[in-house]
């Protein structure tokens, strides 16, 4: 594409998004496929940065970031039938800038698994199935910063010009297998999830993964040191990943806890190390009734019966994944299937209609 096109693609005032959603058509029955960008990897707080959209026979990406008020766009997005790649992200991104998810939204991606691909990444489907490789040159690039490059509005064009024709095939054959059904539901179930989950609750986002080994000592001074962390990260507009990772964390709380010390990384200023150092002291000095406790771990009372269940529903569904030519973990987690043999009467609450007909439950 010319870079001239390029640019005439982007979307940036008012006066062009309502130009844009009158040449397009609207309402029920209409495709479109949309994905998103966010800073996140290279801000403190993530936010979206660009829309792309496809519809109509026209490409755009939009520009959050220079538009106050997408509410024209987000109404049009209400009436009409979406199409995602790997849509948890897009969808969670929509929930916390907009406050809403629009009803009608399909994932590729699902389609793809529930199809039998094993492979199912947005560049290796489109490389498989059109014989095009996409460029990743701008998969880490910052979304935030203006202006775009031509690099920049090629890559993120790409990631939606293909996405209706895979929604063709994929829904063709899923037709032809019998399983529109398990996907639509699948859509539903996932919207459903985004919808339902919970915000991060601040007083716990320290508990990273690999916590769970230290004692309430150790988890004290993972408190305290995710804290100095998530404070250099918001002092410096940065993720809080590039300022230390959770690797330096743990095995910093885990020295402290055994008696040893903390030291950090000498490329830090001074600055750096004093804040680093308090946060330490302060730790060491709080006291043990203030100690986070480990969080209660669910454990199943010994019960051979449950337990044989278990397995026999595993093996039912691993022999099911086989003959259907499908990745086993979707007709059933191995934690889910291990949570209804001690916990029957959460088989609605952890399966789709698809997957307890599948599995005889």
């Amino acid at each position: 594409m010319p870079d001239s096109a390029l640019s005439d693609s982007c979307i940036a005032t008012p006066e062009a998004l309502a130009a844009l959603l009158s040449r397009i058509p609207s309402g029920p029955g209409v495709r479109c496929a949309i994905d998103t960008e966010a800073d996140s990897l290279h801000s403190y707080k993530e936010k979206l940065c660009l829309i792309q959209l496809a519809c109509g026979g026209e490409k755009v990406i939009i520009d959050p970031l220079s538009i106050p008020d997408l509410s024209p766009l987000v109404q049009w997005l209400t009436e009409v039938e979406i199409w995602m790649h790997g849509a948890d992200f897009d969808m969670t991104l929509m929930k916390r800038t907009f406050g809403v998810v629009p009803e009608r939204i399909f994932d590729t991606q699902n389609a793809a698994r529930l199809c039998g691909e094993k492979q199912f990444g947005l560049a290796h489907l489109v490389e498989s199935g059109f014989g095009v490789t996409l460029s990743k040159q701008s998969q880490r690039a910052d979304w935030g910063k203006r202006p775009l490059s031509d690099k920049m509005i090629e890559y993120a064009l790409n990631d939606v010009h293909y996405i209706l024709e895979l929604a063709d095939r994929f829904v063709a054959k899923l037709r032809s297998l019998g399983r529109e059904e398990w996907f639509l539901e699948t859509c539903r179930d996932a919207r459903e999830t985004v919808l339902e989950r919970p915000a991060a609750n601040p007083d716990e986002q320290w508990r990273i993964s690999g916590c769970g080994k230290l004692r309430p000592c150790g988890l004290n001074y993972l408190r305290a040191l995710w804290q100095w962390r998530d404070g250099e990260a918001e002092r410096l507009d940065r993720p809080s990943f590039k300022v230390t990772g959770n690797v330096d964390l743990l095995a910093w709380a885990e020295a402290l806890e055994n008696g040893g010390t903390a030291d950090l990384h000498g490329r830090f200023p001074p600055p750096f190390h004093r804040r680093f150092h308090k946060a330490v002291r302060d730790a060491r000095e709080t006291p043990q009734t203030e100690w986070p406790q480990r969080p209660a771990r669910l454990r199943y009372e010994r019960n051979p019966e449950a337990e044989k269940q278990f397995e026999i529903l595993k093996e039912n569904r691993d022999r099911l994944g086989r003959e259907l030519d499908i990745d086993p973990s979707l007709i059933g987690s191995r934690a889910s299937l291990e949570a209804i043999c001690f916990q029957p009467e959460r088989v609605g609450e952890l399966f789709l209609n698809w997957q307890r007909q599948l599995l005889g439950i």
